[in-house]
């Protein structure tokens, strides 16, 4: 059998149609015609041996072969940017000083991380680890060169809105369904914490009442608590442990919850090749997290 070696570009322009939701969307984004980028997606199912696209309504959507081929085209793509970075960037040195909140510490931080300085280990990558008021704070006065944060509204100068995520419901994995204390045990982060109020307000809206079960500044402290039977937290589904479970809040009697918005924020400063790269990885690593979060 004759072996195939897709195309990289090709593969980009493929995964990033589907990520846009359109390949008009791709063509502009990537600088080519449409006529260009439906020429290669072409050449795509050709060298894939079957069809990768079926019609859905007046859409198209993946076959199961193209669901397949999604999932080997993000890895090897990954894989190529890794190694165009590692080959391009060997003597990338320096400090970078990177701001997150606890959410994100198993969910990005391993992945990132690991790539950032497998790729470029000459650089010394500084985490600060604390709440979305003292990042948006530490990085506009250039105490830190990146900031990932919570965000309600509008970001500031210096931010960028990068992703929405739901905010859900979460209590122990084994508790069995059934109706809910009155007045409703909350575990949550003390104030001020921009979750907090949302589920106050949410709650308060409804004519649902409750109380305070537990507070922490330490969202594995509001983990363990929830799981042991404390009272109902709020999060994203970012990071949830086995021990908890999100609630379908139609089905406890509680009322849904908004989104809430994913800054990005940089120093005012002039940010060197290192910030730039991790920032590139960061911004790739939330992109495939919500792509997780909307598939599950």
């Amino acid at each position: 059998m004759r072996q195939i070696s897709f195309d990289i570009d090709v593969l980009r322009t493929f995964t990033t149609g589907i990520d846009l939701g359109s390949y008009a969307k791709a063509a502009d984004r990537l600088g080519r015609s449409t006529s260009a980028v439906s020429a290669q997606l072409k050449k795509l199912e050709e060298q894939a041996g079957a069809p990768i696209f079926r019609k859905a309504g007046r859409g198209l959507a993946l076959t199961e072969a193209g669901q397949t081929l999604l999932g080997y085209a993000r890895r090897l793509l990954d894989l190529n940017d890794e190694t165009t970075s590692a080959v391009r960037g060997v003597e990338l040195a320096g400090e970078v000083k990177l701001g997150l909140q606890e959410d994100f510490g198993e969910a990005l931080l391993s992945d990132v991380l690991g790539r950032f300085m497998r790729a470029h280990p000459k650089v010394r990558v500084e985490i600060c680890v604390a709440r979305s008021t003292e990042l948006r704070e530490r990085v506009t006065l250039g105490r830190i060169d990146l900031a990932l944060l919570w965000e309600g509204g509008t970001p500031a100068l210096n931010g960028e809105r990068v992703a929405d995520l739901p905010l859900c419901w979460i209590g122990p994995a084994q508790d069995a369904a059934g109706p809910l204390a009155s007045p409703l045990s909350l575990v949550l982060m003390d104030a001020p914490c921009l979750l907090r109020d949302l589920a106050e307000t949410a709650l308060d809206s409804a004519g649902i009442a409750w109380r305070h079960a537990f507070t922490s500044a330490s969202l594995s402290a509001l983990w363990a608590a929830s799981a042991a039977g404390l009272g109902l937290t709020v999060r994203t589904p970012i990071g949830l442990p086995a021990s908890l479970r999100i609630i379908n809040p139609q089905e406890a009697g509680l009322p849904a919850l908004p989104q809430i918005g994913l800054s990005l924020y940089r120093a005012q400063t002039m940010a060197g090749p290192a910030v730039n790269r991790l920032e590139e990885l960061l911004l790739q690593a939330v992109q495939e997290t919500v792509r997780r979060i909307a598939a599950a």
